[in-house]
């Protein structure tokens, strides 16, 4: 609100529009409709942070500085994204910061359980870990679709170009 007061503007960037894709994708109704993800906070991050590593894996497997920039956007508009989130849930300066490392101890965390399944095309350590984090143990009949579902997300992303990915994700169907 500030910066809108004072005539400064954000300047876009390129993680910060694919992030804003992520977490549109991510809260495809699908998801939660017909795949047992619940309609909660911690489930939401972890549909959030999925994306958003799906995204960071494309671009830091292209190993260009331009990829490797974008994909360092990216995280970074997500994890100010977090910040911002506990900001406006009304969480006090002196406690954002805890919440925040607590936050990052956990986005690291899928991203190491998610991140060697999705590039050994494992899908049943990759359901294993989406079971545990995205559906809290109880997701043994929605797991390994979800899991399917990245995996065909990585499959797509790979075969676009970066710039593409960047403005135009190609995500598999949510549809059963």
């Amino acid at each position: 609100m500030l910066k809108n007061l004072l005539g400064l503007r954000e300047r876009a960037s390129p993680g910060r529009e694919a992030y804003g894709l992520a977490v549109s994708r991510a809260r495809a109704r699908e998801f939660y409709l017909d795949h047992g993800v619940e309609d909660r906070i911690d489930a939401r991050f972890e549909l959030y942070t999925l994306h958003v590593l799906l995204l960071v894996l494309r671009l830091r497997d292209e190993d260009t500085p331009a990829a490797r920039d974008a994909a360092q956007d990216l995280f970074d508009t997500y994890v100010s994204a977090l910040d911002n989130a506990l900001r406006e849930l009304g969480v006090g300066d002196v406690a954002v910061s805890k919440k925040m490392r607590k936050l990052g101890e956990a986005v690291y965390g899928r991203m190491n359980a998610y991140e060697a399944p999705l590039r050994a095309n494992d899908a049943a350590g990759l359901a294993e870990a989406l079971d545990r984090n995205v559906y809290a143990g109880s997701g043994a009949d929605h797991a390994p679709w979800l899991a399917a579902y990245a995996l065909e997300c990585r499959a797509r992303l790979a075969a676009q170009p970066v710039d593409a990915c960047l403005k135009t994700p190609d995500w598999a169907g949510v549809s059963s």
